[in-house]
């Protein structure tokens, strides 16, 4: 394993050599190689959410040459290194964990409240003023709110039951529907921020039950696009009704 680590960060420093490195590789820097690992990240959820093992290894091989890029950037600056940045998690994890390599007793509570609460003091000593500090703004849309929604719950800003969530759900579906053009953008995202607090208060991760519903549409509209034969877009509504309905059914 240390024998290919090392191999890989050696190619890491060739690609970035001045004068034989590869003028792409030479020319990125930390700002746009960020779309790269962002995209590497999705195409490892990808690979296991199609349980290919084969892709699963590679995707992660790609995912892992992302912070190998990042951090030979990094080395060049005179920041920190590749080495710099194993210690950084390796130092993080085993503060995360004191009962496991710290000798201390096993903390009280439910383990993600004690996870949160070690979180918490870190962002803490790093000079967070908000409780809302160090949510990453680069989040998808859906996953970001609901962190948001959760770290502002923690501060004990939230409803005691999904009746709450669900009457300003309405609310926000009214003035969607009331509001001007200028004003729908706005209360478009007012609704989908109320859409994600109602399904945390049931317990359901919104970007998981977002990427699911996709899957589960696009797989009935390719199945009523096979029954329709390539005649889809031509049939009335109230048929491609029909097929749908048919495609549902068929599932059950």
């Amino acid at each position: 394993m240390t024998e290919q680590l090392t191999r890989l960060l050696r190619i890491m420093t060739t690609l970035r050599d001045p004068d034989r490195g590869c003028e792409w590789d030479r020319a990125q820097r930390f700002e746009t190689i960020v779309p790269h690992t962002i995209e590497e990240a999705y195409e490892v959820a990808d690979a296991v959410a199609r349980q290919d093992i084969d892709d699963i290894r590679d995707e992660l091989g790609d995912l892992l040459f992302q912070v190998v890029f990042q951090a030979r950037i990094a080395e060049e600056g005179g920041h920190f290194d590749f080495d710099d940045v194993a210690r950084s998690i390796a130092d993080k994890l085993e503060a995360r964990h004191p009962h496991i390599f710290g000798g201390a007793e096993m903390p009280g509570g439910m383990r993600e409240e004690r996870w949160e609460a070690l979180k918490a003091q870190e962002r803490k000593a790093k000079g967070a003023e908000s409780a809302l500090d160090g949510v990453a703004t680069a989040l998808p849309a859906l996953m970001r709110a609901e962190k948001l929604q959760k770290r502002a719950a923690r501060a004990g800003f939230d409803w005691p039951d999904p009746e709450g969530p669900r009457a300003k759900l309405i609310e926000e579906m009214d003035e969607l529907a009331s509001a001007t053009s200028e004003e729908r953008p706005a209360e478009a995202g007012d609704l989908l921020f109320a859409a994600v607090n109602l399904v945390r208060a049931y317990g359901v991760p919104a970007e998981e039950a977002l990427r699911n519903a996709n899957h589960k549409f696009e797989r009935r509209f390719r199945a009523m696009e096979a029954l329709a034969d390539g005649a889809f877009p031509e049939l009335p509504l109230d048929e491609q009704e029909e097929l749908w309905q048919q495609v549902k059914q068929a599932e059950r």
